[in-house]
């Protein structure tokens, strides 16, 4: 039976995962991907192989209950059973926020977890579910090594002046930080770099990471220097259904004139705002485009969106000093031609050139001239979570073996 490593994503109504063989060269290597959506509601598990060929497609209708404890019961119990059987040798977990307290992935002990669980006021959509499936495999299966790995740690060393706010310096101090996040996808797009521009490794570029969560991020020499997510991952640009940068005087109006409590604030604030808050009608920019033509708050969501993106991304070309390349990456940064050629048409005055058929056709390179060029290079999270696992778990066996 194969040892193998399971890189989980855990979400409110989910539980996403990638299955690796660790004994991979250069890097661990991907054997399965897949998820268990519907969770609490009518779940359904499905499993690809790396070629993308579906393996398993099962639902479970009318079975409850089924939470994320029965999710990883039945992950687990397929791969014992799947040609041959699999056997569960470390877990590694996508974590959003890391704090102060992490700048780097680590072994998931008692004190560990104690910390993390101070976090989910920051992260208040994301932390709790990240956690939960770290604390029913602690309970069910002590002795599988856990690795944590953080969205903010990528973030941990840019200068100090970048990760201020301008506020009391004791709130500074008990950690009221910018903190960014997407950290993960960062730091794999920061490893292919060269990959596709041996320039862009040691140069001057923006990511713009652009998804259902949204930020960009300034690199140089392949470090994080900026980005415009802050203490929460409710900052920055607007997103699916996050608002964005909002002066905070909004929320003090909604408290007080609007009457509204924290918990209806915060609800508003990260699942109605966003482009779904703006057009009324869709968080997801496909809906958006198709409708765009006859429903004008659809067309003013996308418009406010590349808008926010380009004004974020003049604010880290002047961080950086300058601009040698801009990488689009996630979902709608990998897939969304329009929402490409509008930010590089607003961004002309940087020295992009767009190419309409490149771009178009969403290949590698999407612009003309030597440089600044932009590029379109997909992001591989999970694969950044596999790589850190096999740096601590090797860390760890050298310090016992010594």
């Amino acid at each position: 039976m194969s040892s193998v490593f399971v890189v989980l994503n855990g979400g409110s109504s989910s539980l996403k995962f990638q299955i690796f063989d660790p004994a991979g060269s250069p890097d661990p290597k991907i054997i399965y991907r897949g998820m268990v959506e519907g969770i609490g509601t009518s779940p359904h598990f499905i499993v690809k192989d790396c070629d993308g060929t579906v393996v398993a497609d099962m639902t479970w209708e009318g079975r409850m209950p089924f939470g994320h404890e029965e999710a990883l019961v039945e992950l687990v119990g397929w791969m014992q059973a799947h040609r041959g059987g699999y056997k569960l040798g470390a877990v590694g977990h996508r974590i959003v926020h890391g704090g102060r307290f992490f700048d780097g992935p680590v072994l998931v002990d008692e004190t560990v977890l104690e910390k993390l669980e101070t976090l989910k006021p920051l992260a208040p959509l994301h932390q709790p579910h990240n956690l939960e499936p770290i604390h029913i495999l602690s309970r069910r299966a002590p002795d599988i090594p856990q690795v944590a790995c953080f969205d903010t740690a990528f973030h941990r060393n840019q200068p100090e002046i970048a990760q201020l706010f301008a506020i009391p310096h004791e709130m500074t101090e008990a950690g009221v930080l910018r903190y960014g996040f997407h950290g993960l996808s960062y730091s794999y797009i920061s490893s292919v770099l060269a990959d596709y521009d041996s320039r862009l490794k040691t140069g001057r570029v923006v990511v713009a990471h652009l998804g259902n969560g949204a930020s960009v991020c300034a690199l140089k020499n392949g470090k994080s220097i900026a980005t415009s997510m802050g203490f929460s991952a409710i900052d920055g640009l607007p997103m699916g259904t996050r608002c964005g940068a909002l002066d905070v005087g909004v929320v003090f109006y909604m408290l007080r004139d609007m009457k509204l409590n924290a918990d209806e604030v915060e609800k508003i604030l990260y699942t109605k705002s966003g482009l779904l808050g703006v057009s009324g009608l869709s968080s997801d920019m496909r809906t958006l485009r198709s409708q765009a033509s006859s429903n004008r708050n659809a067309q003013r969501a996308i418009d406010l969106f590349v808008y926010r993106v380009t004004r974020e991304i003049g604010s880290l070309i002047a961080a950086l000093g300058g601009i040698d390349g801009i990488v689009f990456t996630a979902g709608i940064g990998e897939n969304d031609a329009a929402t490409r050629a509008a930010i590089l048409e607003d961004l002309t005055w940087a020295g992009f050139t767009l190419d309409d058929t490149a771009n178009s056709s969403h290949a590698t390179r999407i612009t003309t001239g030597s440089a600044p060029g932009a590029w379109i290079i997909p992001t591989n999270e999970e694969l950044v979570v596999a790589r850190q696992m096999s740096q601590v778990l090797s860390a760890t066996a050298r310090r016992l073996a010594s």
